[in-house]
């Protein structure tokens, strides 16, 4: 089969041509897509399906700080700490009472229950631990501004109860609650102390709960407003802290974020569980399980304190740089939220007691975002709880303790996108854009490859006739032969030419001139075109 350059040409121009149109279709179809499916809508599919059953498989791991020299302490020595576990719990979550709203947005609660998981810890439910006792030291606080009567009742009851400064229980018992007597004692002396009643643990409150009535915008009308929240609970903003910009709730609920994500955007959340908007910065860029992801890792200043960070005097009263007193909305209780070990933290904190190690590796929170979709890849956040003791004049039982934030836990929630969901994800997210991609360079290089080659033999076809043309040139010019008939002849085939030529000769040679005719040796050759008009004198 014979290529034309001409058919080569249009090919090759008709491939470069939908290869740039691709370029700029290709981009605005996959953005048209991921609108239409990163919406909280239930037409939307996948995506809705994630949203309303998270099916990323949650971890909380627990580490406990256990404390080695309790009557050392007491006495005011510095406390010396030992880290336990991590005891693992599977972590389910799922929003019920779903209600769609005319305004675009949806309302619903989400209920979170923790099952144990043995095999994943290093120790059971039943390991025993010796921990700051939260319940008498938090109170001691409390108390401490009362007239020294009711110090002293409280004191009283204190030894009654057989309440000390530290106690030893079962891991199950410190997260899920015990029965203290303490409890209803505080309850009816002392009426509003302490806003709970029946079995106290630090984590008794979230097992089978709800983080409160959250209402986000569906993103139907406007995607960049997907997720979002519009308000909490009913409200815009908390009464929590000392300034309005601490107060406001923004960002969205923590568990996606709106699409089409750049460097320059930060991942904004608020969380129920430290009564506050959190800020992640922008780190790195990477890959997660072959996805393009964005790395966000919490800066420098988000416990940072008013001196080192003015924007948060409104969350003060505060102690060292680097913790965040949440007393305010966990019912006055001395207890503060800090990175784990006191990592990023004014090293004052984590050089006044022995057994800590903050680095980045091991304590450091992050969030791995798939930018174009909004959707977290893998999570880690890390958060510790620490509890602020000292001695209390006329509470004999806290003796002689020094001021110190004493750490009591951290706890690492992790959840990775993984199974079904990663392969869907990983197939209509990447693979399919990639496709397209490398796609449109093909057909772009074989255009072009088309194009240099019509190029390449019209050239030659070019030259070869022009050879043509200049050797049948040569060879008519010549040709030695006398002209068969008058159409050959390259002079009369394309114009007549005639010529008249007058002479004067006497007619004696006249004779002589048709006798040499005759003889054909004349080089005169008479056609019909050659008139030759004899005039004699």
């Amino acid at each position: 089969m014979k290529l034309r350059p001409r058919t080569l040409g249009v090919a090759g121009a008709l491939l470069l041509l939908f290869s740039l149109i691709s370029i700029f279709t290709v981009p605005i179809i996959v953005q048209q897509q991921v609108t239409a499916k990163v919406q909280i809508d239930p037409a939307s599919g996948l995506a809705y399906t994630m949203w309303r059953d998270v099916p990323v498989p949650f971890y909380m791991s627990v580490y406990f700080f256990e404390v080695k020299n309790p009557q050392e302490i007491l006495r005011g020595e510095r406390p010396v700490l030992e880290q336990r576990g991590p005891y693992v719990y599977r972590e389910y979550r799922q929003k019920n009472n779903i209600t769609f709203h005319n305004n675009y947005t949806v309302s619903y609660r989400e209920y979170r229950r923790y099952h144990f998981c043995p095999e994943r810890s290093a120790g059971n439910e039943s390991d025993e631990i010796v921990l700051p006792n939260m319940l008498a030291l938090g109170a001691a606080l409390m108390v401490e501004d009362l007239p020294y009567a009711l110090k002293l009742i409280f004191s009283t009851a204190l030894k009654t109860f057989n309440e000390t400064p530290f106690i030893t229980k079962s891991v199950k018992e410190i997260m899920w609650g015990y029965d203290d007597p303490l409890v209803d004692f505080l309850n009816r002396i002392f009426p509003g102390i302490i806003p709970f009643k029946g079995k106290f643990g630090l984590f008794v409150e979230m097992n089978n709960s709800n983080t409160g009535l959250f209402t986000v915008y569906t993103g139907v009308d406007n995607i960049t407003k997907v997720h979002l929240v519009d308000n909490w609970n009913g409200i815009k903003e908390v009464n929590y802290w000392h300034s309005e910009q601490c107060n406001m709730i923004n960002g969205t609920a923590g568990e996606m974020w709106p699409p089409f994500m750049d460097p320059s955007d930060s991942l904004t959340f608020y969380s129920p569980d430290t009564c506050r908007t959190l800020e992640l910065v922008y780190q790195r860029s990477g890959w997660t399980f072959d996805i393009p992801s964005y790395r966000y890792v919490a800066p420098k200043t988000m416990f940072a304190n008013g001196t080192v960070y003015p924007p948060n005097e409104g969350f003060c009263p505060c102690r060292q740089s680097g913790v965040l007193n949440v007393s305010t909305c966990r019912h006055n209780s001395q207890v503060f939220i800090s990175h784990p070990h006191f990592y990023n933290a004014d090293p004052v904190l984590w050089e006044a007691v022995d057994g800590l190690n903050p680095n980045e590796e091991d304590h450091a929170l992050f969030i791995d975002i798939h930018p174009l979709t909004g959707i977290p890849l893998n999570v880690s956040i890390k958060l510790q709880l620490n509890l602020f003791v000292k001695a209390v004049r006329g509470i004999t039982e806290t003796g002689n303790i020094q001021p110190v934030l004493l750490p009591l836990l951290w706890f690492d929630e992790m959840g990775y996108i993984d199974g079904p969901p990663l392969h869907t994800f990983y197939k209509f997210l990447v693979l399919v854009p990639n496709v397209f991609e490398y796609l449109q360079y093909i057909l772009m290089s074989v255009g072009c490859l088309f194009i240099l080659i019509a190029v390449v033999l019209g050239i030659v076809s070019w030259k070869r006739q022009d050879k043509n043309i200049l050797f049948w040139t040569n060879k008519l010019c010549t040709e030695d032969k006398p002209f068969s008939s008058e159409k050959s002849n390259p002079v009369t085939s394309n114009e007549k030419l005639e010529v008249e030529v007058s002479v004067q000769i006497p007619v004696s040679e006249i004779s002589d001139n048709e006798s040499q005719r005759t003889s054909g040796d004349s080089p005169l050759l008479l056609g019909e075109s050659n008139r030759l008009s004899l005039q004699q004198p």
